[in-house]
Formats: structure tokens, sequence, C-alpha cells
């Protein structure tokens, strides 16, 4: 029961929509593959040493 999502942080001054950003993907990968949602965030969760912490992105969309 899992399904692509992606969280995505925009480099200052980048702008693009979920649906150009699902459109590129779906042309360099299979449409399969391709996040079917898009959600914009200003910065990922990060542990004291750099690292994204993907079970604390992962819990924000489960529940």
């Amino acid at each position: 029961g899992e399904r692509v999502h992606a969280v995505v942080v925009l480099v200052p001054g980048a702008s693009v929509t979920p649906e150009e950003l699902r459109d590129y993907v779906g042309e360099r990968i299979a449409r399969y593959k391709a996040p079917r949602t898009v959600e914009f965030i200003d910065q990922m969760p990060l542990s004291p040493v750099g690292k994204i912490l993907k079970r604390t992105l992962r819990d924000a969309y489960t529940s």
C-alpha cells in the first residue's frame, strides 16, 4: 500500500509546479516510478550530523 510521494526543497529563487516536476521526472524514468504527489517544504529535517531524517518524513505522511 505504498506510493511515491516527493518532498522537495527548492533552491532560493527557483519556482516549479508539482505538475511540471511530475512531467519532468516522467520523461526521464518510468511513469509508474514518478511521484504521484509532490509537496514543497522550506527545509528537510536533519540529524545533528546533517543527514536527512527519512523516518521523520515518512511518519509525517503515513498517519
